[in-house]
């Protein structure tokens, strides 16, 4: 990158980003203000510009963005791959191991006190789902033509369902987008350069693609539970647009159609994972602890893994690529056209599975609304909502 500073230490990577990973509360977003806050402004580890080409590339690729962000500086700073790791390790383990222990004594979580946290916790579900869709439909729907393709995807999804309704549904966005949303938007200004060879590059998007590809027929093959629960997560990481909540409906198609974790368990996880800092992809490493063995940490870390590594491999790989095809207005237009699908496939998650499994009677809607209220109009943490949703549903349990 033209205007980045001195690289660093291996060591100041994976301390910095451990700071972050356990204070970093609020999602992507927010974590997004964190890594500029940290890095341009207080360590000045990169420019400004420079920053907004690394946030531009994670944006257009699939994963979670703020993992992907963390790991390019750590790659930046770092002066290489093991660099990027650290980054990657250091933001992402105290989540994980929160959500680990959380499955552990999930189990234990019994009587009239605890169910009534962990409905709460499925109540926080559709207030952060609900402000998901509320901010990104206005981002990224914002003219006729994104609404009808987040539309149509509603109806792909809830006609087709399952992965296979995912698929389509990112697929029909990329084919509109490029017919409808040519010119939507300003075009990328900036330089974007890294020391990672092109050579390097091929060879984790030839990975990355040969996993997609491969993992499924052997999987088939050999009837491996191990190998299954990596496709699922894995196939999950790499059609995850438009930010970590996105991952809510690519995994309940995942874990919960087959049976693998029940719809309860599914949605009180995923209310925990809103109240821990860092990453939302953590809530694999509960998923994968509490599924069908191999389970416990074997499961999660498998699972932690499968999710996370399709977005580093391509953001990787697409390092010394990105600054040629991000001025490409055919790559632009399929962006947006995919971004706008995301939007409706998270509005179909938000009825089934979230909806109709958190709000049972009017007392449930009185409190998702609250929730949803606390975090658009009053913009607490929530990990502030998640404790206050939480004890509502323990207190009505109660009385």
């Amino acid at each position: 990158m033209n205007d980045q500073k001195a690289t660093g230490s291996t060591a100041e990577v994976f301390a910095a980003f451990l700071k972050l990973g356990l204070t970093s509360f609020g999602g992507p977003i927010a974590h997004l203000g964190y890594f500029r806050a940290e890095f341009v402004e207080r360590r000045k580890w990169l420019s400004e510009s420079s920053y907004a080409d690394v946030v531009a590339l994670c944006q257009f690729l699939p994963g979670p963005a703020s993992s992907q962000v963390g790991f390019t500086l750590g790659i930046l700073r770092g002066n290489g791959l093991l660099g990027g790791l650290a980054a990657w390790f250091a933001f992402t383990m105290p989540s994980a191991l929160i959500l680990f222990a959380f499955a552990l004594g999930a189990t234990a979580f019994t009587g009239p006190f605890a169910e009534g946290i962990l409905h709460g916790l499925k109540l926080v579900a559709v207030a952060v789902v609900a402000q998901a869709i509320w901010g990104m439909a206005n981002s990224l729907t914002p003219d006729r033509a994104r609404a009808a393709i987040a539309l149509a995807a509603v109806a792909i999804v809830v006609f087709i369902g399952g992965s296979f309704g995912q698929i389509g549904a990112i697929a029909l966005g990329a084919v509109a987008g490029l017919w409808l949303c040519r010119g939507n938007g300003p075009a990328p200004a900036g330089h974007l350069g890294f020391s990672v060879s092109p050579r390097h590059g091929a060879v984790a998007l030839v990975l990355f693609a040969a996993l997609f590809l491969i993992t499924p027929l052997v999987t088939a093959k050999t009837g491996s539970q191990g190998l299954a629960l990596f496709d699922a997560f894995y196939r999950s990481g790499s059609l995850v647009f438009g930010g970590g909540h996105v991952v809510l409906p690519l995994l309940q198609a995942e874990v919960v159609t087959p049976g693998w974790v029940s719809n309860e368990d599914f949605l009180a996880g995923y209310g925990m994972a809103q109240a821990v800092p860092g990453p939302l992809f953590t809530f694999a490493a509960y998923l994968g602890a509490i599924g069908p063995a191999p389970n416990g940490l074997a499961g999660a870390t498998i699972a932690l893994i499968a999710l996370s590594l399709p977005g580093l491999l391509l953001v990787y790989g697409m390092l010394p690529f990105w600054d040629a095809l991000r001025l490409r207005p055919t790559a632009q237009a399929a962006m947006r056209g995919t971004n706008a699908a995301v939007v409706g496939i998270l509005g179909a998650a938000l009825y089934n599975p979230v909806w109709t499994s958190a709000v049972l009677t009017p007392r449930d809607f009185a409190i998702a609304l609250a929730g949803f209220l606390l975090l658009t109009v009053w913009k607490l943490p929530p990990w502030i909502v998640v404790v206050l949703l939480a004890a509502a549903g323990a207190t009505l349990r109660l009385i």
